[in-house]
């Protein structure tokens, strides 16, 4: 029924990037990461190669390639670092390809195409100080007022908040109505009102673009609601599922990350006259790495071979982001034993791999969230039901 086996475009595509990780991250994401600076001439150099809308059908703009093409370009990045994956995964999978589903047509040509080319940069916001995986306590207020809203409130923990050029935010029409009045609007930079600050002191992606966006009085044009009034709740689950997606793609590309330099140490270093990669307990934590990398890629795989046929894949994205990004931390800590003492420095990778791959096990949904899901998946207390806007399925005749 499932076929994962690569084709020759994703085969090349994948070449594509695994040579621009080596070429134009590896060499300097040691000196980014300890100096806390986001290189946005990478950015600059992913759009030109039509990365930004990889996934994005032509006439929008994008390379018109299917979603595990996304999912390839998301798994290559984040074995540079994870940075550049989070860009790709809010630019394309949590905004453009929310467009592409929700979108109006107007929409799509004003926001979508040039984002698809990589002309202009989009965020996500969702998140609140007092809103997380509860998300229907958000606080961002819209009123209506003519033939626009206001927007007044703030986001927190956005990546790409203080480069981005259009931020899908979601507010509030009624905060009685709890998510059914959660509404979803395209809020460019450039509208009066609208500010973003930088946050500091995380643990790790210190290579990254993460902040606050503060609203305020912000007028947002009635054309730029995504959706209709209430509509927001159900964009964002949707926007979430390709988000998630995304993630689980970069943690198997972490996964790997950590599984190489393990590989690369554990044949290098010796202790009691040999190699520990002959010592057993050694290998059983290579050998962990290299089950859950092969767990993780058929999962990413599968949900995206249902995203390609158009079905909700609500159950297996969360799965594969629950499994994925838990790999990923698990391996970077095994990695960090691999190494020992040197683990510990930043002379090596590995303790870059554990401080980023903890985000992958927080946002998009957590660990716990995650977990309730797949349980109530398999209990019947949940099911998946196709929404009334579909993201499309792909189409290479298109």
């Amino acid at each position: 029924m499932f076929d994962f086996s690569l084709s020759q475009e994703q085969l090349e595509l994948q070449s594509m990037v695994r040579r621009f990780t080596q070429n134009e991250i590896l060499p300097h994401i040691k000196e980014w990461d300890e100096d806390h600076h986001f290189e946005m001439s990478v950015i600059d150099k992913l759009s030109a190669l039509g990365l930004m809308g990889v996934c994005i059908p032509e006439q929008y703009g994008g390379a018109g390639m299917d979603y595990n093409a996304l999912a390839i370009v998301c798994s290559e990045l984040e074995y540079g670092d994870t940075a550049y994956r989070t860009a790709v995964s809010v630019h394309t999978g949590l905004n453009s390809m929310t467009l592409l589903q929700w979108g109006t047509e107007d929409q799509k040509q004003r926001y979508l195409v040039p984002q698809a080319q990589g002309k202009k940069l989009g965020a996500f916001g969702l998140t609140e100080p007092d809103a997380g995986s509860d998300a229907g306590s958000i606080r961002t207020r819209a009123v209506r007022d003519g033939n626009s809203y206001v927007l007044n409130g703030s986001k927190l923990w956005i990546s790409m908040a203080n480069y981005a050029d259009n931020i899908l935010v979601f507010a509030t029409v009624d905060p009685s109505l709890k998510h059914k009045g959660m509404t979803a609007f395209i809020v460019e930079r450039s509208f009066p009102g609208v500010t973003t600050r930088p946050i500091k002191g995380k643990l790790g992606i210190h290579g990254g673009d993460t902040g606050e966006v503060i609203l305020e009085n912000v007028r947002v044009p009635v054309e730029n609601r995504v959706g209709e009034e209430g509509e927001g709740f159900k964009i964002a689950m949707s926007a979430l599922d390709n988000g998630r997606f995304t993630v689980a793609a970069g943690a198997a590309g972490l996964t790997r990350a950590c599984l190489d330099a393990s590989v690369k140490y554990a044949l290098e270093r010796k202790t009691f006259g040999k190699a520990i990669a002959h010592h057993q307990l050694v290998q059983q934590m290579i050998a962990k790495m290299e089950a859950g990398l092969q767990v993780s890629d058929l999962l990413v795989y599968r949900a995206g071979w249902l995203k390609n046929q158009g079905v909700r894949n609500t159950r297996e994205t969360s799965l594969a982001k629950w499994v994925a990004a838990d790999t990923a931390f698990k391996s970077a800590t095994d990695a960090i034993e691999i190494h020992g003492a040197n683990g510990y420095s930043n002379e090596y990778p590995v303790e870059r791999f554990l401080r980023n791959s903890k985000a992958l096990v927080i946002y998009e949904g957590t660990h716990e969230i995650h977990t309730i899901m797949q349980a109530e998946y398999a209990l019947g207390f949940r099911e998946d039901r196709p929404l009334n806007k579909m993201l499309p399925a792909w189409n290479p005749e298109v």
